[in-house]
């Protein structure tokens, strides 16, 4: 057993310096009394909209609800088909399915986990009305083919950026891309508030105003209601501590790119596939995932010696009970039920010490090394990177 124990996230860590000027905040929105919507999430709209140089932000009440907001904001409906990944958290297929309309998976490239833009177009019929990619574990999905596949067909791209915030593509910020960029401000995420919070983003002023109407019952003025939206409004308190953060989060993803080019230093002798970064584009790791056949084995190694650690995700979607009605079966999406055997998150928040990486890599090279996995990692990563074509 190693003396260091390394929890896979400390939100400790990184709230407890900013402790002070988080509870003034709160304290601000109490005396003030003006708890839903108000100045401080108009504030913090106009905030991140500079932040992230995209020309609208609207708070929401979660990721969730602001992938579904932006669909219904499009005006998807049931017998609708929108096209997405299988490999994601559960929120990128449930919000399509909440509308009636149906969610049209397709397979993911083995190196970034995001979707294959080559295997879109086979996807669509008259009767899709969107794409959905994911820019999952922080790393932007290749948008350009994609948009060119949506150009074609006459289609919106809706961008779920809910684990993605910071992260750019050809120097251009994620959710500033698609007509819609959808946030999440979960406590786990890179900018995390204190309860559930998220953030629909667009350069259309169009679709954010009909997006402001949908987030509140589709009314204005008062009692007088256009749309039948729903309650998306992000609370002021959320919005208060979020504001308390924003201006730390370029410090704290620079901080875990630094321990991503740590890991890689690390690593660089050990048979593991690590996470993949594109030239065109910024990774700002809000999870650190890496792959190897044997990651059930490896998984309890570090639950044994007190290395947090997570699997994202153990079940793709196609797979998932509630989407049994669409017909797919195993081994209709290969590269996704592959990642989801053999992957597997280690820490990397930013405040991760070196002392604590240190322990995290012994943890891991002890098991690689035991030689229960070598030849097998070995072989994996070579097929890998021939049927990708991609230099690691």
């Amino acid at each position: 057993m190693l003396d260091v124990k390394v929890p896979l996230l400390d939100l400790h860590a990184q709230n407890a310096p900013l402790r002070d000027e988080i509870l003034a905040a709160i304290t601000r929105v109490c005396d003030s009394g003006r708890f839903i919507l108000g100045p401080e999430i108009e504030a913090l709209e106009s905030e991140l909209s500079r932040i992230l140089g995209i020309e609208h932000a609207i708070a929401v009440s979660s990721g969730t609800d602001a992938i579904l907001l932006a669909l219904m904001t499009l005006g998807i409906e049931p017998r609708d088909e929108v096209v997405t990944t299988t490999y994601s958290f559960f929120a990128t297929a449930g919000s399509i399915a909440r509308l009636g309309a149906r969610p049209v998976f397709v397979d993911i490239q083995p190196a970034t986990y995001n979707i294959d833009p080559e295997r879109i177009e086979a996807a669509l019929t008259p009767r899709t009305k969107a794409i959905l990619p994911v820019h999952l574990f922080g790393l932007s999905a290749d948008l350009g083919p994609i948009l060119e596949v949506a150009d074609r067909a006459g289609v919106p791209v809706i961008e779920d950026a809910a684990q993605a915030i910071g992260a750019t593509y050809k120097s251009r910020p994620v959710g500033g891309i698609g007509c819609f960029g959808c946030f999440s401000f979960y406590p786990s995420k890179n900018l995390g508030a204190f309860g559930d919070a998220g953030l629909v983003t667009t350069n259309d002023a169009a679709l954010a105003k009909r997006a402001r109407l949908l987030r509140t019952h589709g009314m204005e003025p008062r009692y007088h209601h256009h749309l039948v939206g729903g309650n998306f409004r992000m609370d002021a308190l959320q919005a208060a501590v979020l504001r308390v953060k924003a201006p730390h989060l370029t410090r704290w993803t620079e901080a875990r790119r630094a321990n991503a080019a740590r890991y890689r230093r690390m690593f660089k002798d050990h048979l593991l596939e690590l996470p993949f970064e594109p030239s065109d584009r910024s990774h700002i790791f809000n999870q650190y995932v890496i792959r190897t056949p044997d990651r059930d084995g490896l998984k309890r190694h570090l639950d044994e010696n007190g290395i947090g650690n997570e699997i994202y995700y153990p079940l793709p979607l196609h797979l998932q009970p509630c989407f049994a009605d669409l017909g797919h079966k195993r081994g209709d999406f290969p590269c996704a039920e592959r990642a989801a055997r053999e992957s597997l998150a280690i820490p990397i928040y930013g405040e991760l010490t070196v002392d604590q990486q240190q322990a995290v890599f012994t943890a891991v090279a002890e098991y690689l090394l035991s030689g229960t996995v070598a030849s097998a990692a070995t072989s994996d990563s070579r097929s890998r990177t021939r049927e990708t074509g991609l230099d690691r």
